[in-house]
């Protein structure tokens, strides 16, 4: 740290996560009939008082009426301001302690309860002021000393000018009474602190804003804890990717945008230039012009099963790794397909569908049980396994096909080819992936194959099925019935209109692709995707990626570690170590892995090395993309 740089910093919504007088008030007035309404009342006052709308003595004289709070009362909220540092401070105390000296703390709320954080964090309790309290005999608390400067208007102007300190300063924080210290003239800089709550008064006043004390030290090229400000990070949510996913991003410091709706090839471009984490579902397409568009890309997330919507090979090229969750939504499908299996066995869609039109139709023509009857499941992957187990507990004979061998679970037989189980089964279910050799498997002749009065249903991918023959075979009585949830065109958002030749059909299930759409689904995608990106981000954990090569790491422990990814030719590695070797770095650990077009070098070094060596990395031929990580 340079030795003429002071900062100046609140504690109020700065250092700690929240307004101190706010959270006494709950505490003191806990269990009182009154309590929602005075807290709320309180909470009102700061934010006036904040933002400059009454001065800070009548903000400090109308809390403190309010707040019947005590000395025991203010433990209490020493204990719950301990839990509420601000993350991006507790992670950097090292730097903190080390540069404490020039660091000062001025708050206009009470040393009662500022210092025992301020030296949790081993800042100066001498560097420290605040507010302090009047108590009467009985521990009440009465009042404030008046004669301090910081229980005034412009009281932080007035205390900086009793200091007289000499250097650069920096004043950091969310209040308007820290912008006047720069409006005064005494500082150099004013940044605008919005890790916990943000004020458009105060931002808009400020030379710079940061989302966490990471973002500070990056701007003024100080030591932090981490490599790059999580900040600076910018992840774009699209398709109403499940709130735990977003929960968790955002408590991993991480500036996180959320849309509700698919986008477009241009719009997707046009919204890409600053986004480090792309998470998408099934509708938005990550195209090899969204790539070129996003310069700042890191990862994609897929909140899904399938990623055919994004360009794998093109996206391993930008070093860009894609996640998804083949497992998370497995047991969604898996009870969609079986309670579709039932309703169309027993046409409870279509009588359902006349009953609500006044048509009375009671008869068991048609209608039968699936005890005794032949599943034949296409595709024994995870759905379709998991699918037969249940099936058979329900008393149906399975039988499956696949282009992979599989472990038969349970009694179900393998059949040879895709017409020998059409041609055998009551029920025919589709589970396979969207591969490009799959488009069109079930097509005229394949319906032609089928056992006369089955019911088929696709759960899978739109394409695979050409819903002109699936139609015609509906239509000519070569099925019973089938059940859809997956379609060759797909509206963006559930703003457009769905067009397709099965509408109107009887005995036709049609849902809008909603096999994994249950709350359990989507949150068990939304955690398992979301941490796939975070140990991206924090590790560079490969491990899922389905375009990357595959690499677990251990975590990281008092050392850097340097991330290379390239095109898989020769001597990349080789060059690598020789840039080490000529920098006489210690490696702690190296990591290689390769597919057929890209390589991924993982090397854990010494903290101890030239900012050279980076360069000389970032410059190695067929560099795709290089990151420093601690």
């Amino acid at each position: 740290m340079k030795t003429d740089r002071i900062y100046v910093i609140d504690f109020d919504s700065t250092i700690i996560q929240v307004e101190a007088l706010d959270e006494l008030a709950a505490i003191a007035l806990k269990g009182s009939p009154d309590c929602d309404s005075i807290v709320k009342e309180i909470q009102s006052i700061t934010r006036r008082g904040m933002e400059g709308q009454i001065t800070i003595n009548e903000s400090l004289q109308e809390r403190l009426g309010l707040l019947r709070a005590t000395k025991k009362h203010i433990e209490a909220l020493t204990k719950v301001l301990k839990k509420k540092i601000t993350p991006s401070f507790r992670n950097n105390r090292a730097f903190l302690r080390k540069h404490a000296r020039n660091i000062y703390v001025f708050t206009s709320g009470f040393k009662e309860y500022v210092l025992p954080i301020i030296k949790e964090l081993g800042l100066r309790p001498e560097n420290t002021f605040a507010n302090t309290f009047e108590y009467d005999r009985k521990g009440n608390i009465v009042g404030f000393d008046l004669n301090n400067h910081l229980a005034h208007a412009r009281g932080k102007i007035s205390q900086l000018q009793a200091l007289k300190l000499k250097g650069k300063i920096c004043v950091i924080g969310d209040g308007y009474t820290d912008y006047e210290m720069k409006e005064s003239g005494l500082v150099d800089q004013f940044i605008a602190f919005t890790e916990n709550v943000y004020r458009e008064v105060v931002a808009q006043n400020a030379d710079y804003v940061a989302r966490s004390f990471d973002e500070v030290l990056y701007l003024h090229h100080q030591p932090m804890k981490l490599s790059y400000p999580k900040s600076k990070i910018k992840v774009l949510l699209l398709e109403g990717v499940h709130p735990c996913a977003i929960d968790a991003m955002r408590a991993e410091g991480l500036s996180v945008e959320t849309r509700s709706e698919a986008l477009d090839e241009k719009e997707l471009c046009q919204a890409m230039a600053d986004v480090s984490l792309l998470g998408i579902r099934s509708k938005t397409r990550v195209t090899e012009a969204v790539l070129k568009a996003a310069p700042k890309l890191m990862a994609v997330g897929a909140f899904c099963i399938g990623t055919e919507q994004v360009q794998g090979d093109a996206c391993a090229l930008h070093g860009v790794p894609v996640f998804n969750a083949p497992y998370s939504n497995t047991r969604s499908v898996v009870e969609l397909a079986l309670g579709e299996m039932i309703m169309l066995m027993r046409r409870i869609f279509e009588v359902s569908t006349g009953l609500h039109a006044g048509k009375w139709s009671k008869s068991a023509s048609g209608c039968f049980e699936l005890r005794g009857k032949k599943l034949g499941i296409v595709g024994y992957g995870n759905i379709g396994s998991q699918l037969s187990v249940l099936a058979e507990s329900l008393g149906m004979e399975v039988y499956y096909y696949d282009i992979v061998e599989r472990l038969a679970l349970g009694n179900a037989r393998k059949c040879r080819t895709l017409h020998e189980l059409l041609a055998l089964s009551d029920v025919v279910t589709l589970h396979v992936d969207g591969r490009g050799s799959n488009k069109n498997m079930m097509g005229e002749k394949e319906f032609g194959a089928v056992k006369k009065g089955a019911v088929f249903l696709n759960l899978s991918r739109g394409h695979v099925v050409s819903i002109p023959a699936l139609v015609h075979a509906l239509k000519a009585g070569q099925l019973a019935g089938a059940a859809v949830d997956v379609y060759p065109a797909e509206p963006l958002s559930n703003k457009e209109e769905f067009l397709s030749e099965l509408r109107g059909l009887p005995n036709v299930i049609l849902t809008p692709h909603i096999g994994g759409s249950t709350l359990e689904a989507q949150k068990n995608i939304g955690d398992y995707v979301a941490q796939r990106l975070i140990e991206y981000v924090n590790t560079g954990s490969s491990f899922g990626s389905v375009n990357f090569p595959n690499i677990q790491l251990p975590g990281l422990n008092k050392a850097h570690r340097l991330l290379h990814i390239h095109r898989n030719v020769p001597g990349i590695l080789a060059e690598i170590n020789s840039i080490l070797a000529k920098g006489k770095i210690n490696i702690l650990g190296q990591y290689l892995k390769t597919t057929e077009n890209i390589g991924y070098v993982i090397t854990d070094v010494n903290k101890e090395y030239s900012p050279q060596i980076i360069q000389e990395l970032k410059h190695v031929h067929d560099t795709i993309k290089f990151r420093v990580l601690y």
